[in-house]
Formats: C-alpha cells, sequence, structure tokens
C-alpha cells in the first residue's frame, strides 16, 4: 500500500480522503509529486506542489472567468508522494503505484509537479485500466521533450514524451511548441501520430486547425500542462523558460473545449519558484482551479 504525506496543506475547497474506502462516484485526487532530481537549467520544481496549493488561498469560490463555482462539486486532496530525489526510477515506480492506488478508489489523478518526467509513470499506470492505444496525450509546452537521451539518460524531463510514444498511445498532441532539436523534429515528421502547434497557430475559430483536431477527439484524454508552454510573462519561474509562449486568454479559450472530452488524468509541472504568493504560483494554481471548475460543472 503506497502512503501519502500530508505537510504541504490542501488545495483550497478540496477534502481530505481520509478512510482510503472506494468512491461510489469518480471524484478527481489531487496529489504532489515534488521531484526535480533530473532538471538540466533552473532546479527548483520540487516546490512548486507547496506553492500551487498555497496560492490557492488567493481563489474565489466562483470562477469568474467561466461563470461556474468550483464548490459545485467534489474533489480531494491526498498530500504529496514521498519521493526519492537521488533516484528517478524509483520515484516513477512510485508515482505508477499510487495512479494505480487512485483508480482504485475511483479517483481520477491531478498531479502537481514537480518536473515533467512525471507524466510518463501516470500513462503507464492508466494504461492498466485503459487501453493505451485509445488515449490522447494533449500536451502544452514549449519544448518537444522527444529527445532519446538527454545527458546520457533515456529518463528525464527531455526525454518524456518520447518515452510516452513508446508506450503507443492513440495520439499526441503538443500545443505551445516553438523549441526542438533538429532530429526531435525529423522525428515528429516522420510519425503520423504527433502533432505540434506553435503559438501563432492557436486561433481557435471554428475553421481552424486546432480547432478541428480537438473536436475530433474520441476516446480517453490525458492533459499535461507544462508551465513553461506559457509565455514567459505569464509564468516566469519554470524550469526552463522560452518566449513568444501562449497567453492565458487563449489557454483559457482552448481549455473548456478540451474539458468536454473524456478527461482521464491532468497534470501541471515545471513550475520553478521558491516565493510563496508570487504570480507564478498565482497562475499555476489558477490553472488547476480552471480545469476543476470546468470538470466539476459538466
Amino acid at each position: 500500500m503506497f502512503s501519502w504525506i500530508y505537510n504541504h496543506g490542501i488545495f483550497l475547497y478540496s477534502k481530505t480522503f481520509g478512510n482510503k474506502e472506494k468512491l461510489e462516484d469518480p471524484a478527481w485526487g489531487i496529489v504532489g509529486v515534488p521531484f526535480d532530481g533530473t532538471c538540466s537549467y533552473h532546479a527548483g520544481t520540487r516546490t512548486a506542489p507547496t506553492m500551487i496549493r498555497d496560492s490557492s488561498y488567493s481563489l474565489e469560490e466562483y470562477n469568474l472567468t467561466y461563470k461556474k463555482s468550483i464548490g459545485n462539486g467534489s474533489f480531494y486532496d491526498l498530500g504529496n508522494i514521498d519521493v526519492v530525489h537521488g533516484s528517478v526510477e524509483e520515484t516513477c515506480s512510485r508515482i505508477e503505484n499510487s495512479v494505480k492506488e487512485l483508480s482504485s478508489l475511483n479517483l481520477k489523478p491531478l498531479l502537481l509537479g514537480g518536473e515533467h518526467t512525471i507524466t510518463f509513470p501516470a500513462l503507464k499506470a492508466l494504461s492498466r485500466e485503459y487501453n493505451i492505444k485509445d488515449i490522447t496525450l494533449i500536451d502544452f509546452d514549449a519544448h518537444c521533450d522527444m529527445a532519446n537521451t538527454c545527458q546520457g539518460g533515456k529518463f528525464n524531463h527531455a526525454t518524456v514524451m518520447r518515452r510516452i510514444f513508446e508506450l503507443g498511445p492513440k495520439e499526441i498532441i503538443q500545443i505551445g511548441i516553438r523549441s526542438a532539436s533538429e532530429e526531435e523534429y525529423e522525428f515528429i515528421k516522420s510519425k503520423e501520430n504527433i502533432r505540434i502547434f506553435e503559438p501563432c497557430e492557436l486561433n481557435m475559430d471554428p475553421s481552424s486547425s486546432i480547432r478541428k483536431v480537438i473536436d475530433s477527439i474520441e476516446g480517453p484524454v490525458y492533459i499535461s500542462i507544462d508551465c513553461d508552454g506559457f509565455d514567459p510573462a505569464v509564468i516566469p519561474n519554470v524550469g526552463n523558460p522560452f518566449p513568444n509562449g501562449i497567453s492565458m486568454d487563449v489557454f483559457e479559450r482552448i481549455l473548456p473545449e478540451l474539458c468536454k472530452k473524456e478527461c482521464i488524468g491532468f497534470d501541471i509541472v515545471e513550475l520553478a519558484t521558491n516565493v510563496l504568493g508570487d504570480s507564478s504560483s498565482v497562475t499555476a494554481s489558477k490553472v488547476v482551479y480552471d480545469f476543476l471548475t470546468l470538470m466539476l460543472n459538466r
């Protein structure tokens, strides 16, 4: 049995999950993953679960963006995973086991990273419940993260999407991409089930390419939000910032369309700040708040 550690508070409006009995109806379960063991530029994503939770206390129960209340439904905060900072392999194993346990309790995983590597074990665990060939991954990101190796390793934040591709998902749709190696770009072009959209392509008019792609998605969807997908003016404190990213206005137009789908998991990763209540933390918390508001009011 995997244990969570309650030592960093809980996300505002959430409930604690005390009895560990399977819920009658499915709900969302927040779990922090304070791991940044393979960070290659700005370290500090291990503090993000604390920062995101703390910033949630600045958010109103009524979400004015979507004219809905987050209090209309229930979701749970189960604390943090007890990660092993010196071992990406052991940490990934613990994430996989914890997501399996969430599923056994009828809880859908909502992970607060942490670095982007955490998406791989979460999807691997969900592939035991859902056929991986039916799952579409939506990845908001500045970087493709499709390198085969990085700094001599095959499992890290820069290779995570390549490892996920090897699991065999139905499709990987990457939104906000504006940085890739030539090898990554050639690899992506050679695969029919990987699509990338640069920030200049994010017009959500009904006739736009991205709107048509999102509308056509069928089956289970996992959403991963790398905070560097946003423009640095929106979220400056991330592991690997890159200019000319997604605006909050554009994101808030895309998210409701994704939340109409069969969402089976969600994570937000790569927030790297050590300042409670700074603009980066508040915006990352708002992303989680927006997602939960939309999902709880379906």
